[in-house]
């Protein structure tokens, strides 16, 4: 269960920032994660939810949007849908493909009073 780690990153930056920016409590969190980032939501948020009591981000919500697999055909500049296993573009069947997103993992935005 690796989300607990990225829970536990995922918290000190909304710490820090909540220091930086001398808030008193953080009321929402929310991060993107990729379809093929390998994280598990759910479990995100539950570690998330275990790790910050006791923390000025005790009362967030933890919002997780899920970001689709994606990618695109050099040769005819189409989009690609990557959820499913593709070793050529489904428009030109151009193998010149690459991926654009659904590995990412990230912060989106912090709200805080």
């Amino acid at each position: 269960m690796h989300e607990l780690s990225i829970a536990q990153s995922l918290l000190a930056i909304v710490l820090d920032e909540a220091r930086r920016h001398q808030v008193n409590k953080v009321t929402k969190v929310a991060v993107k994660i990729g379809a093929l980032a390998g994280v598990v939501p759910s479990a995100l948020t539950f570690s998330f939810d275990l790790i910050k009591e006791g923390t000025k981000a005790a009362e967030a919500e933890l919002v997780v949007e899920q970001a689709p697999a994606q990618g695109v055909c050099h040769a005819c500049e189409g989009e690609i849908d990557m959820s499913r296993l593709v070793d050529q573009c489904p428009h030109c069947g151009s193998k010149d493909i690459e991926f654009t997103g659904g590995q990412e993992l990230y912060v989106d935005h912090i709200e805080a009073e």
